[in-house]
């Protein structure tokens, strides 16, 4: 076990690498200058090259890169040229808001496909299967952003009950900070409970076709303890890899729904990074975007060997 996990390390290890040398990369051939889009179009070429020398402009790609990914491995991102602040300082404050509102939501997403899905799965043919599968295909057709500004129109202008938009921050008091992020998490979880339904769904069909479940019935258990006691357990491994799948997603494509509320996230941070050439908030945003993708698939294998001695075996 030791050596597997060792080599899975390794993996990831290399992976990141990889993953940021194709970042940096990516990043510079983006059209544009940053310094050029900072001075505006009235800088003179001397004001221009000097601050090209003083960002690292200049210098080459490899070099650059070195440096860059020197000052990552010992925490240090840069300094943003838009805020002129670090870039760790504004991803942490960022996060602080991306993070808990991507936790929310796969919690909730969760809550509501697995045991939908399970439910489902076990009545087929039956008035809740069809409106199991219904909610499914609505969730998946309706966009995020559209779940967003059709809440705002009810819950804040009809209504009146929560905030259109905005967050206090949880300096403020934890309650505020939830209410604000009540509405975002729905409308960035229903989505994702919809595909994770289906999976759910699947998954548990599947599983209620192998012995275990056909020797667990001639026990004389009741259904009720088939299902969560013995179907749902095997049935967790296509359910965890989508688990992982969206809450990267939930992370990473939040910046629709942040946009449409007016929340201070990650995503947020990145869409502002782009429109004004702010290349190292680019850089060091995507590779944690990346990173964390890596890092949760790690995670996801690793429960898969818990879940599943077979899996256990076989690696």
């Amino acid at each position: 076990m030791i050596t597997l996990l060792a080599r899975r390390f390794t993996g990831l290890i290399l992976t990141l690498l990889i993953v940021s040398l194709l970042v940096f990369a990516l990043m510079d051939l983006l059209p544009g200058d940053p310094a050029s889009i900072m001075l505006g179009t009235s800088a003179s070429p001397e004001t221009l090259a000097a601050l090209r020398h003083q960002l690292g402009l200049d210098q080459p790609l490899i070099l650059r890169y070195g440096q860059w990914l020197a000052g990552v491995l010992s925490g240090n991102l840069g300094q943003s040229y838009t805020y002129g602040v670090p870039v760790a300082g504004l991803i942490v404050e960022r996060l602080a808001v991306t993070l808990p509102l991507a936790l929310m939501a796969i919690v909730l997403s969760v809550a509501i496909a697995l045991p939908l899905g399970a439910l489902a799965a076990s009545r087929r043919g039956s008035v809740f299967a069809i409106i199991a599968t219904l909610f499914s295909q609505i969730s998946i057709a309706v966009p995020a952003f559209w779940v967003a500004l059709l809440m705002i129109i009810l819950f804040s202008t009809l209504l009146g009950l929560m905030p259109a938009g905005g967050f206090p921050g949880w300096h403020e008091g934890f309650l505020p900070a939830l209410q604000a992020l009540v509405m975002p998490t729905v409308a960035l979880a229903m989505p994702q409970a919809g595909v994770l339904t289906r999976v759910a769904r699947s998954a548990v069909i599947e599983a209620m076709h192998e012995d275990f479940a056909r020797t667990a019935v001639a026990k004389g258990l009741s259904s009720s303890a088939v299902l969560w006691r013995h179907i749902v357990p095997n049935a967790l491994i296509p359910i965890l890899t989508m688990i992982g799948l969206q809450f990267t997603f939930l992370v990473a494509g939040a910046v629709l729904v942040e946009n449409v509320f007016n929340l201070p996230g990650l995503g947020r941070l990145a869409l502002q990074a782009l429109s004004q050439r702010d290349v190292i908030v680019m850089q060091d945003v995507v590779l944690f975007f990346a990173g964390l993708v890596i890092v949760v698939n790690f995670v996801v294998d690793l429960s898969y060997l818990a879940i599943d001695p077979r899996m256990r075996k076989a690696a």
